[in-house]
């Protein structure tokens, strides 16, 4: 399924953890393709209300759970710069979709990192 939201397809998912070299970039991308799952699921479900946005969001958080174990065993980590980076991206998604009344807490609620 590709982007329909202008807004997301034009987004450059996790930017700045690509730019710099702490972050390998394959587990970046892999991020990143965490988010635009996260973007086809709004699009094909339709949430209507911030509950069921938050379903989705928590799902594509404990995806995320899972790759920083693989970021520790590459050396690096979601440490403080990488948790902002995704929790902004997880708020531009839900602000993007129209849910701009959305918390960015409960959105990544759940996380390890």
């Amino acid at each position: 399924m590709s982007i329909t939201n202008q807004q997301i397809a034009g987004h450059a998912f996790l930017q700045l953890m690509f730019e710099d070299s702490y972050f390998p970039d394959h587990l970046v991308d892999r991020g990143r393709a965490i988010l635009l799952r996260l973007c086809e699921r709004i699009e094909a479900e339709h949430p209507s209300e911030l509950e069921a946005l938050y379903t989705l969001t928590h799902a594509a958080t404990e995806e995320f759970n899972l790759l920083e174990a693989e970021f520790d065993a590459a050396g690096s980590e979601i440490e403080t710069a990488a948790r902002e980076y995704i929790a902004e991206d997880f708020w531009f998604v839900a602000s993007a979709y129209g849910f701009t009344d959305a918390d960015t807490e409960v959105l990544i609620a759940g996380r390890d990192w």
